[in-house]
């Protein structure tokens, strides 16, 4: 199986949660895990964004670590037929996304990922395969 980590689930590998940890080790050998090029550059964003120092240092040093060990999924061209649905069925639901996730969500499902995040608003997605590993 294919996980895709959105961006909650990359920045909770980096603080290395006890419970993500877990849930890594239980993992068959066959099960993958990616990031996209979405949540790529939400990492480096919200990391070029601190001040220089110490904090940031450490924070872009272990993200660039983590993201040479992940593979990073480009956006296939039918992605874009799922973020179209995607956001009409959530805008006529009054239940919109935030553009970034809405074409990490269309991205998993056009690659036929489950989508791993804390962020309970890709539940409601139809079709969209999602998983929270940060619950203990």
């Amino acid at each position: 199986m294919l996980y895709l980590l959105d961006t909650t689930a990359f920045s909770d590998l980096m603080r290395e949660l006890p419970q993500l940890d877990d849930r890594l080790a239980r993992l068959s050998p066959d099960d993958r895990i990616a990031v996209c090029t979405i949540t790529r550059g939400e990492i480096g964003y919200g990391i070029v964004r601190l001040p220089e120092g110490k904090r940031r240092r450490e924070l872009e040093a272990k993200a660039v670590r983590l993201l040479a060990a992940l593979p990073c999924e480009p956006i296939p061209p039918a992605a874009g037929d799922c973020y179209a649905n995607i956001k009409l069925t959530q805008q006529r639901a009054g239940l919109p996304l935030d553009e970034n996730d809405l074409w990490i969500a269309a991205t998993a499902m056009a690659i036929g990922a489950t989508l791993v995040s804390r962020d309970a608003d890709f539940a409601r997605i139809d079709g969209l395969a999602y998983a929270d590993w940060s619950a203990p």
